[in-house]
């Protein structure tokens, strides 16, 4: 099926690595115009060349950290002005660092919706102007599995992504009728290195090996693995698609099912 990304323009922020590199990758081999993003500089050139050698697709690369307030907006105007406008923004940025309720200060909860829900209002405000601009207008964000299901011990990622959701419907709700389609991703667990993370972490605390830990978070998906991230680029990449064309307000689960509810 053509998605009709051909020459569409899109901004992947977070996209050095992990889930967001995925994404851009799959979008450029569309034909998709892509703008990379990311925190170090040196690496952020070295992915937008790797795409483009690999796909034939531009692909230039932005740093600039998104948690800041006066990033996003240069960020966007920077990939607007290479493109020659935006029809595709997707929002990502870091996860915060694992604690309990106890264990987390005021400075941590701020850091939280600085880092978790800060970047994805900024991006979109400052890319409305070129979506209103686009045919085929599209803002994915990308959230994760816990605002459906809680995971233990991640209780600003629990928290804090839930007002990324309520962005996302608020604006889908609000601004369809300008042609702007707003969805958010809901990845599971995927083995990147945010997530062999996460397992050390928890390998430290269960005094396991990580490879154990893996291997029992595996065990919760009916599919008894965790996913590639080119599996959740798949379905990101027809999300923000024209083939979506009727898409929008949709909290789309990438997760192999370990989300146990019907809803």
């Amino acid at each position: 099926m053509d998605l009709g990304l051909k020459n569409k323009r899109a901004l992947v922020a977070g996209s050095s690595r992990g889930l967001g590199y995925a994404a851009a990758l799959v979008l450029a081999r569309e034909g998709c115009k892509v703008a990379v993003n990311g925190r170090d500089e040196e690496k952020v050139k070295a992915a937008a060349e790797k795409i483009s050698k690999e796909t034939g697709s531009q692909a230039i690369g932005l740093a600039g950290d998104v948690s800041l307030a006066s990033v996003p907006e240069r960020l966007v105007g920077q990939a607007a002005e290479a493109f020659g406008g935006l029809d595709i923004l997707i929002t990502n940025a870091g996860g915060p660092p694992p604690g309990s309720i106890e264990s987390l200060d005021e400075a941590a909860w701020q850091k939280g919706v600085d880092l978790c829900l800060m970047p994805h209002v900024r991006l979109i405000k400052a890319a409305l102007p070129f979506l209103r601009k686009s045919d085929a207008a599209s803002a994915l964000t990308v959230t994760s599995i816990t605002v459906k299901q809680p995971i233990e011990n991640l209780l600003l990622s629990n928290s804090v992504r839930m007002a990324v959701i309520g962005l996302t419907k608020s604006l889908a709700l609000e601004l369809g009728a300008q042609g702007i389609r707003f969805n958010s991703i809901l990845p599971g667990w995927t083995e990147t290195e945010r997530v062999t993370e996460l397992m050390t972490a928890r390998a430290n605390a269960n005094q396991t090996a990580v490879e154990e830990e893996i291997k029992k978070q595996s065990a919760q998906s009916p599919l008894g693995r965790m996913g590639q991230p080119e599996e959740f680029a798949r379905a990101a990449a027809f999300l923000v698609s024209p083939a979506a064309s009727y898409i929008t307000g949709v909290m789309l689960q990438v997760d192999g099912g370990m989300y146990k509810g019907s809803l």
